[in-house]
């Protein structure tokens, strides 16, 4: 590797998937190398920050609070090497609106630097419950922008208990409302555990009946990351054990002429009625497959699993042999 303006770096073997146009950060009093970009993936993100004003307990990224304001001075660097063809990036925390001002600005360099790069921003969506925000973000007018917002229930203590913070499902709503009125795609997102299981399908009828304008609704499975893990035995639920309730919520979602799609789920503990809805979602870097996938017929439409799964997984995943009955 060639440093701008400096000598060429020898890479130990780890790193030799780097490729010319990735972009990395070397800290070298710190000792630090990051990767932050590498331009042949089509899953690129940003952390921008590990503050957040909610506290899930499945949260993959546990919040810390820490004074991380230099992370949106390292990604202003980096958003000018990407390449502008880069299909999309992630914009994700933490809760990215807690950044405010500094928020529009990624947002302004992304589309100064990568115009025609899809951008989707993970967010909780409580901060939008103020409408000057929600103008903020529309104003910057980047040619596609999706927030992607978690609801967890179409009760407000349900909700409210999932992000442990008391008053969120009105001001998430409310920030729903806030950003499609000022023209801002929102994705919704359910992670599906044993505290938000039960309601999916009455949560499908809420969103179909009241948030049919969202662009986007997806169904997600259990990363066993952060939180997760430590609330393993209060969340986990066997993919196998909800598909009744998965497949009424798909129905009723469908029935109201959404868009709708499962993540995080390996084709096998799908019901078959489902598999046109299931996508390929997880990031390459921790994405696996069993060796039991190998003889599997669906192995290169399948979303495979989190490199996670090894602490708890499906007792039903079995390569599926194409023409079988299921």
């Amino acid at each position: 590797m060639r440093l701008p303006d400096g000598p060429s770096v020898a890479l130990p073997e780890e790193l030799s998937y780097l490729r010319e146009g990735d972009v990395v950060r070397v800290v070298p009093y710190a000792g630090e190398f990051n990767v932050l970009y590498r331009r042949a993936s089509p899953h690129n993100s940003m952390l921008l920050t590990e503050r957040c004003n909610s506290f899930c307990v499945m949260c993959s990224q546990p919040p810390k609070e820490a004074n991380d304001g230099f992370l949106a001075d390292v990604w202003l660097q980096a958003i000018p090497l990407m390449a502008p063809e880069t299909r999309e990036l992630g914009l994700s925390g933490g809760e990215p609106a807690l950044l405010g001002d500094r928020f529009i600005e990624l947002l302004r360099a992304c589309k100064s630097h990568l115009p025609s790069t899809a951008l989707h921003v993970l967010s909780n969506g409580r901060l939008f419950n103020y409408l000057s925000l929600a103008k903020q973000v529309a104003n910057v007018a980047c040619a596609d922008l999706m927030i992607g917002i978690p609801l967890y229930s179409d009760l407000p203590a349900g909700h409210d208990f999932v992000v442990q913070a008391r008053g969120a499902f009105e001001q998430t709503l409310r920030g729903i409302m806030n950003l499609k009125r000022c023209g801002v795609k929102v994705e919704l997102r359910v992670v599906l555990h044993k505290e938000t299981i039960d309601r999916l399908p009455r949560l499908a009828r809420f969103i179909s009946r009241n948030l049919a304008f969202v662009d986007h609704v997806a169904l997600m499975g259990l990363e066993l990351m952060g939180f997760a893990r430590g609330n393993l035995e209060a969340l986990w639920v066997d993919p196998a054990d909800y598909q009744a309730q998965l497949r009424a919520a798909v129905e009723e979602l469908v029935r109201g002429r959404l868009q709708v799609s499962i993540y995080n789920h390996p084709l096998c503990v799908l019901d078959r009625s489902l598999w046109a809805y299931a996508r390929k979602s997880i990031s390459d870097w921790k994405n696996e497959y069993l060796p039991s996938c190998v003889a599997c017929t669906e192995r290169e439409q399948c979303g495979g699993l989190f490199a996670s799964a090894t602490l708890r997984r499906s007792a039903h995943i079995a390569p599926i042999f194409r023409g079988a009955s299921g």
